[in-house]
C-alpha cells in the first residue's frame, strides 16, 4: 500500500472506522467543460483541469483530500461522486475560474515523482505553489484563491507561508486539530474498533513522537494499513497543527463546515475559528464531508452517498464560497 493510500486505510476494512482524511468524493467521469493543462513538476509535470469562468474572473486552486483522490473527487477505493467537479463547474457557473489537480505522484500527475510515497505535506504546498504561478501566468490575474477539500485544507494552509500571490484561503471540511487527535477520535466512533483500540491508540502514540511500529508489532489486521512508507507520511502530517498555521496566516479565510460531516468534527471548525476570529464561517445545515446534503444521523445512509453521483452538492455551499471569494 503507497502512502497515498493511508488516510482511507480504516475505511479499506469493515472492522474500522472511516479515516478523517479519507477521501470522500463523487461523480463518475464524465464529458466537462475544462481544457486540461499542467504546471512543472518536481520531476515531470503537474495535471489539471481549468474552467475559465471569463475574462478577469477570480480564480481558484482547488486541492483535493487525502489518499488516492483524483482531481474530480473519485478514488478507486469506491468513492464515485466527483463532487470537486461539481464545485468547480458550480464556481464557474457563478464567474469563479478554477483549476483543479491531481496530487503529485497520482492520475494525470504520476510523472511529477518517480516515487509516490516521497509525498510530504511540504511537497504538497510546493505544487500548490507552481499551480499558483502557473494560473497567474496563464489567467493575468494578481493573485490566486486556493480551496482545500478536508487534508487538502491543511495542505493550503501549509502554501500560504512561501506563497506571494494568494489572494485568500477557503477551507472546506478541513482539520482544526492536528491528525492524531481526529483519529483517535474516528476510531473510538465505530464500536467495531473496540479489539483494536488498544492498538491503534498505542501506534498513533508512536507516530506521534516520531517512531515507527514493525509490522509484526501489529495486529493482523492493522498491520497491512500501516506499511513502513505509510507511517512515516504519518509522522509528518501529525507535525502539522492546522490551528496554528491559521493564526499566522493574514489573508482572508472562509472556514466551510458541514453538520453531518461525520470525518471532521464540530470541534475542528471551532479550533479554526478561534485561531482565526475574522475568517468567514460557513456552516451548511445537512452537508456532509463529500459536500451532499443528508437527511438524519444514520451513519450507513451518510456513506451511501458517498457513492452517489446523481446527488447534488448541499444547496447553499457553491453560492457561499462564489460570494466570499467574489466579495
Amino acid at each position: 500500500m503507497s502512502r497515498h493510500s493511508l488516510a482511507t486505510a480504516a475505511a479499506a476494512v469493515a472492522t474500522l472506522s472511516v479515516s478523517p482524511f479519507a477521501p470522500i468524493l463523487t461523480a463518475p467521469a464524465r464529458a466537462q467543460a475544462g481544457v486540461p493543462i499542467e504546471a512543472a513538476g518536481p520531476e515531470g509535470p503537474l495535471a489539471g483541469t481549468f474552467i475559465d469562468a471569463g475574462k478577469g474572473a477570480p480564480v481558484a486552486v482547488i486541492i483535493p483530500g487525502s489518499g488516492p483522490t483524483d482531481r474530480d473527487g473519485n478514488s478507486p477505493m469506491g468513492v464515485t461522486a466527483g463532487y470537486l467537479r461539481l464545485l468547480a463547474e458550480g464556481l464557474a457557473g457563478k464567474g469563479v475560474s478554477s483549476v483543479r489537480i491531481d496530487k503529485r505522484g497520482m492520475f494525470g500527475s504520476r510523472a511529477a515523482v518517480k516515487d509516490p510515497n516521497s509525498a510530504t505535506i511540504a511537497g504538497y504546498a510546493a505544487d500548490t505553489g507552481a499551480w499558483i504561478e502557473r494560473v497567474r501566468a496563464m489567467t493575468g490575474a494578481s493573485c490566486v484563491w486556493v480551496v482545500g477539500h478536508s487534508e487538502g485544507a491543511l495542505v493550503a494552509l501549509a502554501a500560504v507561508g512561501s506563497q506571494a500571490h494568494v489572494c485568500g484561503l477557503v477551507l472546506v471540511a478541513g482539520p482544526g486539530r492536528p491528525l492524531g487527535t481526529i483519529m483517535r477520535e474516528q476510531f473510538r466512533a465505530n464500536p467495531a474498533n473496540a479489539p483494536y483500540l488498544d492498538s491503534l491508540n498505542g501506534l498513533l502514540d508512536a507516530l506521534e513522537a516520531g517512531r515507527t511500529v514493525p509490522a509484526a508489532d501489529l495486529p493482523p489486521v492493522i498491520a497491512p494499513m500501516f506499511p513502513a512508507g505509510v507511517q512515516i507520511y504519518l509522522i509528518d502530517v501529525f507535525r502539522h497543527d492546522p490551528a496554528a498555521m491559521a493564526r499566522a496566516y493574514k489573508g482572508p479565510i472562509m472556514i466551510v463546515r458541514g453538520t453531518r460531516d461525520i470525518q471532521v468534527a464540530q470541534a475542528d471548525a471551532d479550533a479554526l475559528r478561534a485561531a482565526a476570529p475574522a475568517a468567514t464561517y460557513l456552516s451548511i445545515d445537512g452537508m456532509n464531508h463529500v459536500l451532499k446534503r443528508v437527511e438524519g444521523d444514520d451513519r450507513a445512509a451518510n456513506l451511501a452517498t458517498y457513492a452517489d453521483a446523481s446527488r447534488p452538492l448541499a444547496p447553499g455551499l457553491v453560492d457561499g464560497i462564489a460570494a466570499f471569494i467574489k466579495r
